[in-house]
C-alpha cells in the first residue's frame, strides 16, 4: 500500500515537472541596446514583477506552453505580445520620442538656431578633458532667446587649485568658469527669506574690462532643506581600489574622505561600500548609520592593487541600491575615483549609454575626482551629468571636509532635477550678447539634434550667472524691462515639472561698488578667462584680477582669501618675465 502511494506521489511530481516550462529571453532597444531593470510581467505568475538583469536577460518560470508577457521601461512603448515559452525571446521596445531625443547630445547653454564655430581637441600630462567651444557675442535681433543647465558643479576650480600649487598651467579645457562661480556659492542676500522656493536676484553693472558693455547678473538661491526634515539616505560608497590610486592624493586621501562624512550619518540611514580594483567586490553590505566603528574599519581596510572594471562595478553599485532602495529617501551613489576605467566598457560614449539607462532608478550620482596624472575629468563629468548627479574634485583634506562636512546638504542632497532657466532678451534694449561659461563640448555643438541637458540643484544652493551685454543706446528708458526670465525643474522624488517666470527685469543701471560678491564674481570671471587664453581677453591682467579681488573679498571667507593668494602664484607660473623683474627690484 506504503509502494502504491509513493508511486502515485511520484508520478504527480514528474508530471508537474513535465508541465513547467521556462521563459528565457532578452530585452532591447530598436539600436539593439539591451536594456536592463525592464520590468517584466507573466499572465500565468499575476501581479509577480520580474526585471531584465545585465545584458537585458531574463529567465522566468511559466505553467503554460504559451503565456502571454507585458515590458515596462521607463521612456518606452509598453510591449504587450503572447509568447511561446519553449523558445528564446528577442524582445524590442520601441522608443517614445521623448527617450529618442534624451539619447541626443547634451549642451550645457542653447542659443536657439545658432550657427555655430569648431573648436581643437586638447589633452594634457595623460589628463582627459572634453574639448570646448567658449560662446561668442550673439546679436539679438536674430536669436533673442538662449539658456543655461543649473548645477552645483565646482569640481573645475579645485582641479584648477591644484595645477597652480604644484606650479603648472592649467589645460585650458579643464576650465569651467560656472564651477568657478558655483565654488564660491556666491549670493545677494544672507538674510533670512521664505526658504521654501527658489529665490532670483538680477542686477545690472558696469564691465570693468569693456566700459561699452554692461554686466548683467543673474541671481538664483534654491530652495534649502531644514536639517530636522532631512529625509533617510540610502548611500552606496563605489571606490575605486585599483593599482592607479596607490598615492597618497588619491585612495588613503579618500578613505579620510568617507571617515568625514560617515560622522554624519543616522540610524535611519543605510550605507553599503563597492570597491573595484582586479575585481568587483561588495565590501559591505548595506547597514545602518549608528554601525560608524564597523563602517569606519571596513574603509580603513581598503588598499589598492589591480586593474580598474570600472562598468562591472558601477553596475554592482546600483543593483545595490537598488535592492536598499529607500521610497521617498535620499537614494545616492557616491562614485570615487581618477576616471581611469580600464576593462569594460571604457570610452565616454559607453560610459554615457550605461548611465543613461541607469537614471531612470530615481538613485542619484555623486563623482568625487582624485589624483594626478591620469585623472579623467572628461569621463567623470559625463557620469555626474547623465547620472542625475554632481561633480567634484578633491585636492586635500581641506576640499574634503567643504565637500562633505561644511556643503553636506548641497552635494548629497538634491531640490531639484534637469534645472535650467531661458533667458529672453528685449530687442528694443539689448543689441548683443555673451553668456560667460556654460561652454558646451565640441561634439554636442556640432550635432545639430543636441538639446539643452538641466541639471541637479542641491539644497540651499546659490548660482551665479553672467551675461556681457552691449545696449541699444546709452541712454535707455530704465523702466522697460531688459529680459523675461523661466525657470524649468523637476521637483526631487515627485519628479513633478515646475515652471517659474520672472518677466519684468529691470535696466535700471546698479552701481556694483556696493555689491562686493558681484565685484568678486567679476575677478573669477576675469581670472578664468586668462587661464583659458580667451579671445575676449584684451584689456586686463592677473595683476587687475588680484586688485579686485583684494578690494571686494570677505575676508572672513577662508575660500576668497585662497583665491587672492592662487591669482597672485598663477601670475608668477603665466609671467615670468614679471617675477624676474621683481626679484631684481628686490
Amino acid at each position: 500500500m506504503k509502494s502504491s502511494l509513493l508511486l502515485i506521489l511520484l508520478l504527480f511530481c514528474f508530471s508537474a515537472i513535465q508541465s513547467q516550462y521556462y521563459l528565457r529571453g532578452e530585452v532591447q532597444n530598436e539600436r539593439g541596446k539591451p536594456l536592463e531593470g525592464a520590468k517584466i510581467y507573466l499572465a500565468s505568475q499575476g501581479t509577480y514583477v520580474f526585471y531584465s538583469e545585465m545584458n537585458g536577460l531574463f529567465g522566468i518560470p511559466s505553467p503554460n506552453p504559451f503565456d502571454s508577457i507585458t515590458i515596462y521601461f521607463d521612456g518606452y512603448e509598453v510591449l504587450r505580445k503572447k509568447v511561446d515559452t519553449h523558445l528564446y525571446q528577442t524582445l524590442i521596445l520601441k522608443m517614445l520620442p521623448a527617450t529618442a531625443r534624451k539619447t541626443r547630445n547634451k549642451l550645457s547653454s542653447l542659443t536657439k538656431n545658432l550657427i555655430t564655430e569648431n573648436n581643437s581637441l586638447f589633452a594634457a600630462l595623460g589628463e582627459s578633458y572634453s574639448s570646448l567651444v567658449e560662446n561668442k557675442f550673439i546679436a539679438t535681433s536674430n536669436y533673442p532667446e538662449t539658456g543655461f543647465s543649473l548645477n552645483v558643479d565646482r569640481a573645475s576650480y579645485a582641479n584648477i587649485r591644484r595645477f597652480i600649487n604644484n606650479k603648472l598651467k592649467v589645460p585650458t579645457d579643464a576650465v569651467r568658469i560656472e564651477e568657478m562661480l558655483n565654488y564660491f556659492n556666491l549670493h545677494a542676500s544672507k538674510k533670512n527669506t521664505d526658504s521654501t522656493i527658489f529665490h532670483c536676484t538680477t542686477t545690472i553693472g558696469d564691465c570693468p574690462w569693456n566700459n561699452r558693455n554692461k554686466l548683467f547678473y543673474i541671481n538664483i538661491t534654491a530652495p534649502k532643506i531644514n536639517l530636522d526634515s532631512i529625509p533617510p539616505s540610502n548611500l552606496v560608497f563605489l571606490i575605486d581600489i585599483s593599482g592607479s590610486m596607490d598615492r597618497p592624493n588619491r585612495l588613503p586621501l579618500l578613505q579620510v574622505a568617507f571617515n568625514l562624512l560617515i560622522q554624519n550619518l543616522r540610524p535611519v540611514d543605510k550605507i553599503s561600500i563597492v570597491t573595484y580594483g582586479g575585481g568587483v567586490h561588495v565590501a559591505l553590505a548595506p547597514t545602518t548609520g549608528d554601525n560608524k566603528d564597523k563602517i569606519k574599519n571596513i574603509i580603513d581596510s581598503l588598499y589598492a592593487d589591480g586593474d580598474t572594471p570600472g562598468e562591472g562595478a558601477i553596475r554592482t553599485a546600483y543593483d545595490i541600491a537598488k535592492y536598499s532602495f529607500i521610497k521617498n529617501g535620499n537614494n545616492r551613489i557616491i562614485l570615487a575615483t581618477d576616471g581611469d576605467f580600464n576593462v569594460g566598457q571604457s570610452s565616454e560614449k559607453d560610459l554615457e549609454d550605461l548611465i543613461t539607462f541607469q537614471k531612470q532608478s530615481n538613485i542619484y550620482l555623486t563623482c568625487l575626482g582624485v589624483g594626478m596624472g591620469n585623472y579623467k575629468d572628461s569621463k567623470l563629468e559625463i557620469l555626474a551629468k547623465k547620472g542625475n548627479g554632481n561633480f567634484a574634485y578633491l585636492d586635500n583634506i581641506q576640499e574634503a571636509e567643504k565637500v562633505l562636512i561644511t556643503e553636506f546638504t548641497k552635494t548629497l542632497f538634491s531640490v531639484a532635477n534637469d534645472a535650467y532657466l531661458n533667458v529672453n532678451f528685449n530687442t528694443e534694449v539689448v543689441k548683443q550678447y555673451r553668456l560667460i561659461g556654460f561652454d558646451n563640448k565640441k561634439e554636442a555643438v556640432n550635432d545639430s539634434t543636441s538639446e539643452l541637458e538641466g541639471g541637479e540643484v542641491g539644497s540651499g544652493h546659490s548660482t551665479i550667472a553672467i551675461f556681457e551685454i552691449e545696449l541699444m543706446k546709452e541712454n535707455i528708458d530704465t523702466l522697460q524691462p531688459l529680459a523675461q526670465l523661466n525657470l524649468q525643474y523637476k521637483q526631487h522624488i515627485t519628479n513633478e515639472p515646475v515652471n517659474l517666470n520672472w518677466n519684468s527685469i529691470s535696466t535700471q543701471i546698479t552701481n556694483t561698488e556696493n555689491d562686493n560678491y558681484l565685484r568678486f564674481a567679476n575677478a573669477v570671471i576675469m581670472f578664468g578667462e586668462l587661464l583659458k587664453q580667451s579671445r575676449f581677453v584684451k584689456n586686463y591682467s592677473f595683476e587687475n584680477v588680484i586688485t579686485i579681488a583684494q578690494q571686494n573679498a570677505d575676508y572672513t571667507n577662508r575660500s576668497q582669501t585662497e583665491f587672492i593668494s592662487l591669482v597672485q602664484n598663477a601670475a608668477y607660473i603665466y609671467n615670468p618675465l614679471h617675477k624676474k623683474r621683481r626679484r631684481e627690484k628686490n
